[in-house]
């Protein structure tokens, strides 16, 4: 899965994103999410990071998720309001000390949301602080409930244990 993250965030693969949505879209969801999801946003990214690599992973997966499972999307309703940098290095408190309230439904666009369920979408939950800061956003905006899709599962923990025993062994 790691690779495949990685080809797609950080090597320019955006074509990885169809077989990762397919994948997500498969998922067997509870029936009354199935149901109710009305509508898909991606995890914004910073404009600079947009401009970087070029396109936005989680709009890539948002679009053919959504377009699997007919339901709406919408890739510029949820915006970033600062640029938090890379988290990739952070422990999980200050993940979410780092985005907290960096995203809102951008101008014009919240009545979208009003009385909906909302399925956030990214690529990987590491500590969840991004997915819930964004569904935190959608829900001041009125949304009703908010779903959270990602392809992978990041184990922060374990991946900083590994590395302690390969230099202990080394």
């Amino acid at each position: 899965m790691r690779s495949v993250v990685h080809a797609l965030k950080y090597r320019g693969w955006p074509i990885v994103a169809v077989a990762m949505a397919q994948r997500m879209a498969a998922v067997d969801w509870p029936d009354e999410v199935a149901r109710d999801v009305s509508i898909v946003v991606p995890v914004p990214i910073s404009p600079l990071r947009k401009r970087q690599r070029g396109y936005n992973q989680a709009a890539l997966l948002a679009r053919e998720v959504a377009r699997l499972r007919d339901f709406g999307c919408s890739t510029e309703a949820l915006i970033r309001t600062r640029s938090s940098g890379s988290q990739t290095t952070l422990h999980p408190t200050e993940r979410r000390a780092n985005v907290a309230r960096a995203f809102q439904v951008a101008i014009g666009e919240e009545s979208a949301f009003v009385s909906q369920h909302v399925m956030v979408v990214d690529d990987v939950w590491t500590t969840g602080a991004t997915a819930l800061s964004c569904a935190e956003a959608l829900l001041d905006s009125g949304a009703r409930a908010v779903s959270i899709l990602t392809f992978a599962r990041a184990l922060p923990e374990l991946e900083r244990l590994e590395r302690r025993l390969k230099n202990v062994k080394t």
